[in-house]
């Protein structure tokens, strides 16, 4: 008799084989559940409560998928490539879940007839190749329309516009892309996204939005006297520092030995010196408007209001920076070095009441890069879903500016995949002929479920989109406002061609990995589930 040997940890579970193979299958298929009828402009929204019973309402795949904490190790994966497509894109993340869904439902017939995962793995890549082959042919550049600005403005309005028209603001769609388009061209030619600041105000309509050529952001806290500083102020010099200005209290610990009384109001007047001779300074440089990252005290503010200057302390950093970047100038750590070249400058500076918030503005800054974004509207989860929507409208058109290829939306470039890749598995021999044929169908889930969120006949609408796609109508695609099929690259439906490439590669990848998979080992869990060592004291080793 052979002797047992154990390998593993008592407790630890693993399967393995097809069973295992098809289970990992089933719990991708779930997750893809959850967002498939968020697609598309007649997409719902999913509202989704955390642990701290906060709410969220969202259509945004990447944002559910994130909410949902999915902790099946398989079904991850397709939550990362949700996360990877919203970082990497901004858009196109339930298109990404669902064709790495369709694409391992595809084969899982033929996973439970027996046929070997590396088998399709093969037939995958090599259709992906094709696919992306066809992509490059298909894109419409728009680089050349540089010279003529108006065109060039009207092609990225309507990818912003596409971007937004499947989300909750999509009845503002027109008015929001205008304001996006605005906002990705204030910036340098790296198109840093952080330098477009969104602000978020309750109360007044979503048309009340409007944007900010320059910087904006919420009043800090302040002390008495503030009131007394001027709010409007015309070329004005910032003075941007990263310095406390108020009186510091004293350490807890500290112990100063003092023998009069004489000496002890000696140590008082000198920490009183030390901060006028901080506000002397920063008055003499000629700054009008002062910005600090660090508080500003009661003392100071004073100061500054007697000789009209403004004054702002604990600016959060990121306004700080965009600040810099907008009027120039640079963050001091000193009042000593104060002099005209570290200094920043705008046309206008205002302090302004918006909503039930009032807000610093810089506008006609020399050299702004940088904007600002406010936006108005009722409950608090529609202004996040709002900021989510334009966050991704934003990321759309700074891709289409880098990547300058169109497709068109609307399930068009899908069928036209579809169509090219069953001619193309006609022509290969063998099993691979039978899975290219299949992720060519699992393409076809886009348009199909387009028609099924807007309670479309997807059957017919689906027919007669291959009809028109074999007559050569390469744009075809799903009218959703007329439950019909149109040209949509005629109906402006335009989509950077990197979120289609990227959504085919990351589907494509994620299918093969959890393909590849045909073992899961699950350690056991620790026991007790409390820390480790002893039993809990009374601090400083005292037991209880």
């Amino acid at each position: 008799m052979q002797p047992q040997i154990i390998l593993l940890k008592e407790g630890t579970e693993n399967s393995q084989g097809k069973p295992q193979l098809i289970s990992n299958i089933n719990a991708c298929q779930a997750v893809i559940e959850a967002v498939r009828t968020t697609l598309g402009p007649r997409g719902m929204d999913k509202l989704i409560v955390d642990g701290n019973n906060k709410a969220t309402v969202s259509n945004d795949g990447a944002t559910i998928l994130k909410l949902l904490d999915v902790v099946h190790p398989a079904a991850k994966t397709i939550v990362d490539i949700a996360k990877s497509q919203d970082a990497e894109v901004g858009d196109g993340t339930t298109t990404v879940v669902l064709l790495a869904g369709e694409f391992l439902k595809a084969v899982k017939p033929f996973i439970e007839d027996g046929m070997h995962p590396h088998v399709i793995i093969k037939a995958y890549r090599k259709a992906l190749k094709e696919a992306l082959d066809l992509l490059d042919q298909l894109n419409v550049k728009i680089k050349g329309d540089e010279s003529n600005t108006a065109h060039h403005r009207t092609l990225l309005e309507n990818c912003a516009a596409t971007a937004m028209s499947s989300k909750l603001i999509h009845h503002q769609k027109e008015f929001f892309s205008k304001m996006v388009v605005d906002a990705v061209l204030h910036l340098d030619e790296l198109l840093p996204i952080n330098m477009i600041g969104i602000k978020k105000v309750q109360g007044g309509a979503l048309e009340d939005s409007f944007l900010v050529s320059g910087v904006a952001f919420k009043k800090t806290f302040s002390y008495a006297g503030f009131e007394m500083q001027p709010k409007i102020y015309k070329n004005c010099k910032i003075a941007l520092l990263n310095i406390e200005l108020e009186l510091k209290a004293e350490r807890d610990n500290a112990e100063v030995r003092v023998d009069s009384v004489e000496e002890y109001q000696k140590i008082v007047d000198a920490e009183w010196q030390i901060l006028y001779e901080k506000l002397a300074k920063i008055h003499e440089s000629g700054a009008q408007v002062v910005l600090s990252k660090l508080p500003i005290g009661d003392v100071a503010t004073q100061y500054f209001a007697d000789r009209d200057m403004f004054c702002a302390g604990r600016v959060p950093e990121q306004d700080l920076t965009r600040t810099m970047k907008a009027c120039g100038g640079s963050i001091m750590t000193t009042a000593h070095d104060l002099n005209d070249s570290v200094l920043g400058r705008c046309e206008r500076f205002e302090e302004r009441q918006i909503g039930g918030e009032r807000f610093n503005l810089f506008t006609g800054c020399p050299n702004a890069k940088t904007c600002t974004l406010i936006l108005r509207g009722g409950a608090e989860q529609f202004l996040e879903e709002t900021e989510r929507s334009l966050h991704d409208a934003i990321m759309i058109v700074r891709r289409t500016l880098k990547s300058d290829a169109v497709v068109a939306g609307g399930g068009a470039v899908e069928m036209e995949l579809s169509k090219h890749l069953r001619a193309f598995s006609r022509t290969i021999a063998g099993k691979e002929q039978l899975i290219i044929g299949a992720m060519a169908k699992a393409l076809e889930a886009i348009p199909r479920q387009l028609c099924d969120n807007a309670g479309f006949d997807a059957t017919n609408i689906l027919n007669r989109l291959r009809m028109e796609h074999a007559d050569g109508n390469k744009w075809y695609g799903v009218d959703v406002m007329n439950e019909d099929v149109s040209d949509n690259f005629q109906a402006c439906i335009w989509e950077p061609a990197i979120i289609k490439k990227n959504a085919m590669i990351a589907a494509v990848e994620a299918a093969c990995l959890i393909l590849s998979v045909d073992e899961t080992i699950k350690s056991p869990k620790s026991q007790g589930g409390g820390p480790p060592g002893g039993p809990m004291g009374r601090g400083r080793g005292r037991p209880m």
